[in-house]
């Protein structure tokens, strides 16, 4: 399991908003933080700022506050405030000067069109036949429209879901958009399937939500992105918008029609360069081969083709009105070095393209007449992650043995993976729930004879289901950028700054996978890894923002100097902000070696330094110096008092001559004031 990263509380207790501001006024955005004496960074497109006649920054105790002088268009961007790890964004919108003299417009009359009106209209003209994003609505009403719309009272949609119609394995957009001037905050959309389906523990392959604000109409785009579409999808659907004091919700359809039925297709004939690739049904593998076709040679390069590309010949009608251009993979790798390879592989969604390449090139391009098979393996089949396939084969003695092989293995029955059939003189042979494992060539034997095929299993896209995060972190400090997709064992790839993060950079970043969630991990980060993080995969990205600031140590308890008498002891004690910094401890400039009288202990945030029984060499100006900072902390010890002395007090005496003298010696102590 990763491990869990705590976010700090925000410094700020009070946080700039975004502004909208005339031409030529002044915008003035404040800040309250949590403790006084914090310094307060602002920044305008991540740019920092400097007091000056243009931009006025203040701050007193704990109000801080950011002045612009004669707005300007050019003032109209993001700006940022940064109180030690916490940053808040906010914008400055610069508006027009009002014209004097401006007439109000007229009170709307009881004729105009309502809200209502214009969103009935029909359509200008029929639907094309075969398209699948007809039914996309449009994402705004035009900006003239909407000036002259009365608010509706009612509801809260500018634009509703509409009816759709798609075919199966088609993807439709259904689009709601609500009107922000009058909401303070904004809105919240679910949608549902029927009366109770809450469709937003569904997203996944088949169903993304998506939301964003315009800021142009001002308005918030709500859509529901239904993908691959399948037969059960059809039925009613409901939106549901609600505020703080309101609420309305709209009822649409979705009617899911069947492919149009063509001609099955013979995979082969796909890949023939003197054919052009028709559209068809997945029943193509099973298409009969006529006889005349056997000498034709075979062209393999529209298994290169981009998914979108394959999808619309093989799963949809051809018939599309707005045909996007096709993507020749196989053109771009003939082009490019082998080093390039897997670049293009991620880029265009190809599993083991080497791999690929070398097995299509060891095959044959034609295959001798037979004599045990009335109809062979076609050349390739194709098949999605997850999906079915069948490959058959005709036989003309129906009494003859099969043996079916997987890259020289036989294949042995193993539970539902695999299932051999015999239907007259037909042998299929079915893989379930096709992996990447099961890509690979496969052959289907009769005594000496030999049909040969290849199996290209095709991986969905991989979508992204939870965004990378802005980070706003010290030096030092521990960083892990965090990524959701759709599929476990996906490939990613980071980046920095648009450069491709390696596996060789191990010492410097971490790269984890657990389950569908990817980590990049920076143990300890410097100011060179400031800038913009991406993970990508095939099938969409993500970036985020790391800013690594320097350190700043507050000191919460200063060492103070000291007067101590002699074999006393001296304690100098110094608390800093930080738990985790280390420093040493200096005298007269040298650094100062804990022995059996002299102990350096560091617990928490406070450090010390102990002298037992001081001693006139102990005098000396003591310093605290905290590793990774450019300051110190200082003070002087000064030593009082002598150690014992002698003093003799003797009384004058007279004595005679040639008698014994006896003299009485008191020791005691004097001392210096």
């Amino acid at each position: 399991m990763p491990e869990p990263t705590k976010k700090p509380a925000s410094a700020f207790i009070k946080k700039p908003k975004t502004r909208d501001v005339s031409a030529g006024g002044t915008a003035v955005f404040e800040a309250e933080t949590e403790k006084s004496g914090i310094k307060v960074k602002w920044q305008q497109n991540g740019v920092e700022l400097t007091t000056s006649e243009k931009f006025v920054i203040q701050s007193e105790g704990n109000k801080h506050s950011l002045t612009i002088n004669n707005v300007g268009k050019e003032d109209d961007a993001t700006y940022a405030a940064i109180a030690g790890s916490s940053k808040v964004k906010f914008e400055l919108k610069v508006k027009e000067p009002e014209k004097m003299g401006e007439v109000p417009p007229p009170e709307v009359s009881s004729d105009q069109p309502t809200v209502s009106d214009i969103l009935t209209v029909p359509d200008a003209g029929p639907k094309e036949a075969g398209t699948t994003d007809d039914s996309k609505v449009s994402k705004a009403l035009p900006t003239e429209a909407q000036k002259e719309i009365p608010v509706d009272p009612i509801g809260i949609f500018v634009t509703r879901p509409q009816d759709g119609e798609v075919t199966i394995g088609g993807s439709i957009t259904f689009t709601a958009v609500v009107a922000s001037e009058s909401l303070l905050k904004k809105p919240t959309v679910k949608w549902f399937k029927g009366k109770w389906m809450d469709l937003g523990s569904k997203v996944g392959k088949h169903l993304q939500l998506h939301e964003s604000y315009d800021r142009t109409n001002k308005v918030y785009v709500f859509e529901m992105n239904i993908i691959d579409a399948k037969p059960t999808y059809a039925g009613g659907y409901r939106c549901e918008v609600a505020t703080k004091d309101k609420f309305d919700s709209c009822n649409f359809t979705l009617v899911v029609h069947e492919a149009p039925a063509a001609a099955d297709l013979d995979i082969r004939s796909a890949f023939r360069r003197t054919s052009m690739a028709g559209g068809g049904k997945r029943t193509a593998a099973l298409s009969s081969v006529d006889g005349q076709d056997e000498g034709r040679e075979l062209d393999f390069t529209t298994l290169l083709k981009k998914r979108d590309s394959f999808l619309r010949s093989v799963h949809r009608n051809e018939g599309k009105v707005e045909s996007q251009p096709e993507i020749d993979v196989w053109e771009i790798l003939r082009k490019a070095s082998p080093s390039e390879y897997e670049k293009i592989a991620f880029q265009y969604g190809i599993t083991d393209l080497r791999g690929m390449l070398k097995r299509l090139k060891r095959m044959k391009k034609e295959e001798k007449k037979s004599t045990s098979f009335l109809k062979r393996l076609d050349p390739a089949y194709q098949v999605d992650k997850g999906q079915k396939i069948k490959l058959v084969v005709e036989l003309a003695n129906p009494d003859d043995e099969v043996k079916w092989l997987k890259n020289g293995q036989e294949i042995q029955v193993s539970g539902s993976k695999y299932i051999f059939e015999s239907l007259g003189n037909k042998r299929i042979l079915t893989i379930n729930h096709c992996s990447l494992a099961d890509d690979a060539a496969y052959q289907c034997v009769i005594g000496e004879e030999k049909s040969f095929t290849e199996l290209f299993v095709r991986e969905p896209p991989i979508l992204i289901t939870h965004s990378l995060e802005d980070q706003v972190v010290t030096v030092g400090e521990r960083v892990e950028f965090e990524a959701e997709v759709s599929e476990e064992g996906a490939t990613v790839k980071w980046e920095k700054d648009g450069v491709e993060l390696t596996r060789e950079e191990a010492f410097k970043y971490r790269f984890k996978k657990d389950g569908k969630k990817h980590y990049l991990i920076i143990n300890e980060s410097t100011k060179e890894d400031n800038g913009h993080y991406k993970v990508k995969t095939n099938g969409g990205e993500s970036v985020a923002e790391l800013i690594v600031q320097e350190k700043k140590l507050e000191v919460y308890q200063s060492i103070a100097d000291l007067t101590v008498k002699a074999r006393d002891q001296a304690v100098f004690k110094c608390e800093v902000s930080d738990e985790n910094v280390k420093g040493i401890w200096l005298k007269n400039g040298k650094e100062v070696i804990p022995n059996n009288r002299i102990k350096i202990s560091h617990i928490g945030r406070i450090h010390k330094l102990t002298i037992d029984d001081v001693t006139p060499e102990d005098e000396a100006d003591y310093s605290f110096v905290p590793q990774g900072f450019a300051y110190n902390l200082s003070a002087h010890l000064r030593f009082l008092g002598k150690f014992p002395g002698i003093s003799f007090l003797i009384p004058g005496r007279n004595v005679h001559q040639g008698l014994s003298v006896r003299l009485f010696l008191n020791t005691h102590f004097i001392a210096k004031h």
